[in-house]
């Protein structure tokens, strides 16, 4: 899958703020990711990241 730094990817699961979109800050082994309701960061490993994304939006 190729997902590159800046992209939105919009998540089968919400978080718990509501929101399903994330922005992607890292990208490697794990992703690095900004929830887009509440400025939440996380790092994920990339197989589970990958296996939740419903969709990606690529930003110019």
């Amino acid at each position: 899958m190729d997902i590159q730094l800046n992209d939105i990817l919009t998540m089968k699961k919400e978080h718990p703020c509501g929101e399903k979109r994330w922005k992607v800050l890292r990208v490697g082994a794990d992703f690095r990711l900004r929830c887009l309701g509440c400025g939440h960061e996380i790092m994920i490993p990339r197989g589970k990241a990958e296996k939740n994304i419903r969709s990606i939006e690529r930003m110019p």
